[in-house]
């Protein structure tokens, strides 16, 4: 049951725009050695309430690799879904499945249509809406949206950013936003494991 849980939790985080975050930065991992924790998350609150979840996370790995991680159906497979389908492009899809027995196509496939990108530097996703979404993310679907940028510190050495956009101001969002802050950093540790 626990990795069924988990997959439900990894779909609905990807789903949604790849990013959640909580209320708080969170606790440096490396700090007792003095070393900055490879994995940061916060949420901006904009004046008109609105919330930008933002995770920050350094990678000891090429750029191109961690781009291929988000952009290519092997590299996707490794750390984030069990099934995917990547038609890279303006106006493409990513397609997930975490049915143990079903395929890309059938019932609970996810699908994430890329708004734009810039090939190892920008990526920019808004997740359609599915029917196990929690109802206030149906009420603002068309505003959530994963921007997500990614820069070489060196040639081993990638640092991703990821802005979601578009969250409201209400409880629903605090409880969502405090759950997914643990789910979020599973997935990226996972991304750091199999690239690092």
């Amino acid at each position: 049951m626990q990795f069924s849980a988990t997959l439900i939790i990894r779909s609905l985080v990807l789903a949604s725009g790849v990013v959640f975050t909580a209320s708080h930065v969170a606790a440096p991992v490396g700090s007792q050695t003095g070393e900055r924790d490879p994995i940061l998350s916060r949420v901006d609150v904009l004046p008109t309430g609105e919330r930008i979840l933002v995770e920050d996370i350094v990678i000891e790995a090429a750029l191109a690799d961690v781009w291929a991680a988000y952009t290519t159906e092997v590299g996707y497979t490794a750390w984030a879904a069990p099934k995917a389908r990547i038609d890279l492009r303006v106006g493409g899809t990513i397609l997930t499945q975490y049915g143990a027995d079903a395929e890309i196509g059938d019932p609970g496939t996810n699908t994430l249509h890329i708004v734009n990108y810039v090939p190892e530097r920008l990526l920019t996703l808004r997740a359609e809406i599915a029917d196990n979404w929690p109802e206030v993310m149906k009420q603002d679907g068309e505003k959530l949206t994963n921007v997500i940028l990614f820069e070489s510190l060196s040639p081993t050495r990638t640092r991703v950013e990821s802005f979601g956009v578009g969250y409201g101001n209400s409880p629903e969002y605090e409880e969502l936003l405090s759950f997914f802050v643990t789910a979020n950093r599973s997935l990226y540790v996972e991304l750091k494991r199999q690239l690092e």
